[in-house]
């Protein structure tokens, strides 16, 4: 009788689950009313949103870099520019007797990614910087940091983010080589300015990392200003500083053989561009199109907007609100959420290239203290996290780009039933733009690629880009 009694639970606990997924239905059973349990869909919670601005980040410590210029005609326009530190091969760099530079290459490295237009020319400007960069308090994506007028190198032309090419390697004492390096932009320095500030300095100059940033400064790198209209669309490329990478200024130069003085040795020697041995910053400005900025500058009464913008780079951000969950908790009583889930629908028309939409967004909240932080759904130290896709596992965070239903899907059951409890409030919930690889509730520079997404419709009509919050619940009375 015992087991009798426990497989009828079971089979009325699949009933409840298989009615919670009908729209506004309400199961009754034949049970005790003080226990009943009711199945239901609400997929009508109103959500406001409205697009602001992200915040400056610092911007040392990045996986990759960006160096650009975007022409977006939704969006508007995006400019980024590096500040970087140089540094020694080796404490106390001796360059040796009568050394003279043959030539001195700037190698930058690429990053992974490239958004835009790849086919368009790109004008590239290096300066050397005005400020010892490794001296800098402060590195925020704001920043602007000056830099010398003379011209140090340029590089007119398209660029290959993802094509290897072959260099000669320059060997003492053996044969130069001809060499596979990866995919890197290689910029031709001016040769006396190098001579004159990096081969005839002091040997102090020479001893340490940090005197000889003193004597150096950095160099800044930018796509020169005017050039940017005949770009087109343009694009943002990356380039990675990693310690393991060989980014840096090549020196190609003669000197007297140590042990015989008639003889010259040839020896080519990389100072590194790396973000763990110094500095390197991004600089990035954004100006608006009319549409954003009606958004950015819109008061707390204005009505909703039909699509709000996501930007990386220090761009842009949706903010979101669920203020029918407030009344709901009020009203309904208690309620066990069997699962929740955000439908972000992309707006028609803007997955065009070379904007391609971005292959995964973020979502995340504030805390009390105005702090982001991880919704419960996509927080390891929360029991109730499933991470993946849901696409190929329902219970999973998601927030990766469906190209088939271009839509955004995020599993937010965890967070709507703290809300309908009252365990945590809506200090602010978000969305942006996140890398592929990588979940990050701040601003992302590691990334350029952008979304347009729908908004919040009480009246939806058939075939329209909404916002909408399912939640399945089953209510206990």
């Amino acid at each position: 009788m015992r087991f009798l009694k426990l497989d009828l639970l079971t089979l009325l606990i699949s009933l409840f689950l298989f009615a919670s997924c009908e729209k506004t239905s309400t199961i009754g059973l034949e049970v005790d009313p003080s226990s009943a349990i009711q199945g239901n869909l609400i997929d009508t919670a109103t959500i406001t949103s409205i697009t602001v601005k992200e915040d400056a980040a610092n911007t040392t410590g990045l996986t990759r870099y960006p160096l650009g210029f975007i022409n977006d005609p939704l969006l508007g326009t995006t400019t980024s520019s590096l500040a970087m530190s140089l540094n020694l091969p080796l404490d106390a760099y001796d360059f040796g007797t009568n050394a003279v530079l043959d030539s001195a290459v700037l190698v930058l490295n690429f990053g992974g990614e490239f958004y835009g237009d790849s086919t368009a020319n790109y004008n590239i400007d290096v300066h050397q910087l005005t400020n010892n960069l490794a001296k800098e308090t402060s590195y925020l994506s704001s920043k602007v940091y000056p830099a010398q007028s003379a011209l140090l190198a340029n590089y007119n032309g398209k660029v290959y983010p993802t094509t290897p090419f072959k260099v000669t390697d320059v060997l003492t004492g053996a044969k130069d080589t001809l060499k596979t390096v990866t995919p890197q932009l290689r910029l031709k320095l001016d040769k006396n300015f190098v001579t004159n500030n990096i081969v005839v300095l002091s040997a102090t100059s020479l001893k340490y990392n940090s005197y000889f940033q003193a004597a150096f400064k950095g160099l800044h790198v930018q796509i020169r200003p005017t050039s940017q209209a005949a770009m087109g669309t343009g694009g943002m490329m990356f380039f990675n500083f990693a310690s393991t990478a060989s980014s840096g200024v090549m020196l190609y130069y003669r000197k007297q053989n140590a042990t015989t003085a008639t003889l010259t040795d040839t020896v080519s020697v990389n100072f590194p561009i790396s973000n763990t041995a110094g500095p390197v910053a991004a600089s990035v400005v954004h100006t608006y199109s009319t549409a954003v900025q009606n958004q950015i500058d819109a008061t707390a009464t204005t009505p909703q907007f039909s699509t709000t913008y996501l930007k990386p780079l220090g761009g842009l951000r949706t903010k979101l609100a669920f203020p029918y969950l407030k009344k709901l908790r009020a009203e309904a009583g208690k309620m066990v959420v069997n699962k929740a889930e955000l439908i972000v629908d992309l707006s028609s028309g803007t997955d065009v290239a070379p904007f391609r939409t971005a292959p995964r967004l973020a979502l995340y909240k504030f805390d009390i203290a105005g702090q982001r932080a991880n919704l419960p759904d996509n927080d390891a130290g929360d029991g109730r996290t499933t991470f993946g896709d849901p696409r190929a596992n329902p219970t999973a965070f998601g927030g990766y780009f469906d190209s088939v239903n271009k839509r955004y899907v995020f599993t937010v059951t965890a967070y709507v039933q703290d809300l309908l409890d009252g365990k945590t409030e809506d200090y602010g919930t978000f969305l942006g733009v996140t890398p592929f690889s990588t979940f990050e509730v701040l601003p992302s520079f590691n990334t350029a690629s952008r979304a347009v997404i729908g908004s919040f419709k009480k009246n939806t009509a058939a075939g329209d880009n909404v916002l909408k919050l399912n939640i399945y619940y089953t209510k206990v009375n």
